[in-house]
C-alpha cells in the first residue's frame, strides 16, 4: 500500500451512543482503534468531528432566543470538546495527536495553521481539526472538505451510521436503493444528502473523492484504504 493521506469525518451524534447526548467512551475507544489501524499501516490521518452530541447551531437558534451566529459558535465549541476527547482516546492507545482549532484557544490546543498541520502529518501525528471553519453558517462537513483540500488529502471518508449512500433513508424505507458510486453532479442535482452542497461543490472543484461508509463496521476504514469499496459508496 502506497503512502496515503486521508481525512476522516465523524458526526458528533455518533459519539453519544444510545444516550443521545454527551460522549460514550466505549464508542470513543472503538473509533480510536479504527483510526490507529490506519496509522499503523502508514496512513497519514486528519480527523474532523461534529458537535451534534452536545449542541447544533441550527437547533439552538430555531426559536429565535439564540441568534444563529451565536448558536453556530456554540456548536464550534462543542466540536472542540469532542476533539479533546478523541485526542485523549488516541493517546491512550499510544498515538501522537495534535488538536488544531479554527478559533484561538491556546490553553487547550493549537491554532490551525495549514503548514504546521501538514508537518504534523508528515511526522506521523494524527491531526484533529476543531471549531469548524471558524465562521458561522458553515457546517462541519464543509470544514472537513476544506481541511482535506488544504492538507492535500487523497480522499475524505465520511463515517456514518449506514454503509453508503441511498436514494432515500434506509431506516425509513424498505425499498431504499444503495448507490455504490455517483458523480458530484448527481449528488447535487438529486439532493442526495451525502454532505451539504457546499462540501460537495468544494470536493468537485478539487477532484476530492468522498467515501461514505458505516463507522461501526470493524476494519471498514482500513479496508477502504486498501482498495475494498464493497461496503461503502463513492462520490467522485
Amino acid at each position: 500500500m502506497s503512502k496515503q493521506r486521508v481525512l476522516v469525518k465523524f458526526s458528533g451524534e455518533a459519539l453519544a451512543g444510545e444516550s443521545g447526548y454527551g460522549v460514550d467512551t466505549s464508542i470513543l475507544k472503538f473509533i480510536a482503534e479504527e483510526i490507529k489501524q490506519l496509522v499503523d499501516n502508514g496512513v497519514e490521518v486528519g480527523v474532523v468531528i461534529g458537535g451534534g452530541n452536545i449542541i447544533r447551531g441550527v437547533t439552538a437558534a430555531k426559536d429565535g432566543i439564540i441568534k444563529r451566529t451565536s448558536g453556530d459558535y456554540m456548536g464550534m465549541l462543542a466540536t472542540v470538546i469532542n476533539a479533546v476527547a478523541m485526542q485523549e482516546a488516541l493517546e491512550y492507545l499510544g498515538m501522537k495527536v495534535r488538536v488544531q482549532s479554527a478559533i484561538k484557544m491556546e490553553q487547550i490546543c493549537e491554532t490551525f495553521i495549514v503548514r504546521k498541520a501538514v508537518r504534523h502529518l508528515e511526522k506521523g501525528r494524527i491531526v484533529i481539526f476543531a471549531a469548524g471553519t471558524g465562521n458561522p453558517f458553515f457546517t462541519t462537513d464543509t470544514a472537513a472538505t476544506l481541511r482535506a483540500i488544504e492538507i492535500g488529502a487523497d480522499m475524505i471518508i465520511k463515517a456514518t451510521k449506514v454503509d453508503g449512500v441511498y436514494d432515500k433513508d434506509p431506516n425509513k424505507y424498505n425499498d431504499a436503493r444503495k448507490l455504490s458510486q455517483l458523480s458530484y453532479d448527481e449528488a447535487l442535482a438529486d439532493n442526495i444528502k451525502v454532505m451539504d452542497d457546499t462540501s460537495i461543490a468544494l470536493a468537485k472543484e478539487n477532484n476530492l473523492p468522498i467515501v461514505v461508509c458505516d463507522m461501526f463496521k470493524k476494519g471498514n476504514l482500513l479496508s477502504i484504504i486498501q482498495g475494498d469499496y464493497n461496503r461503502c459508496s463513492i462520490v467522485k
